[in-house]
């Protein structure tokens, strides 16, 4: 009898702090899932500009400034834009 009145206060406890899906525990596992994809995201795009730029620079040895200058734009982008993405995945825990 002990024993079954101890579970049962311990899972009245874990009712009364919340569980991990209510609305706290929700927005907590999807900002963090939406700003490690976004993050995720953010590097594999500009990881494909570098490669894909270094590719043309070889390909064409005489254009590498203005691919270069190109690449650091777009690179800069994407870069504003993941910031933007888990800035906004970060207030959705507020």
């Amino acid at each position: 009898m002990a024993t079954s009145s101890a579970v049962a206060a311990d899972g009245d406890e874990q009712a009364a702090s919340g569980s991990l899906l209510d609305s706290v525990g929700a927005k907590g596992i999807g900002g963090g899932i939406g700003a490690g994809l976004v993050v995720m995201g953010g590097a594999a795009g500009i990881g494909r500009i570098g490669g894909s730029a270094v590719e043309s620079m070889a390909r064409q040895p005489e254009v590498a400034g203005q691919i270069s200058t190109a690449m650091i734009i777009t690179a800069a982008m994407i870069e504003g834009a993941t910031l933007f993405a888990v800035l906004g995945c970060f207030l959705a825990l507020l």
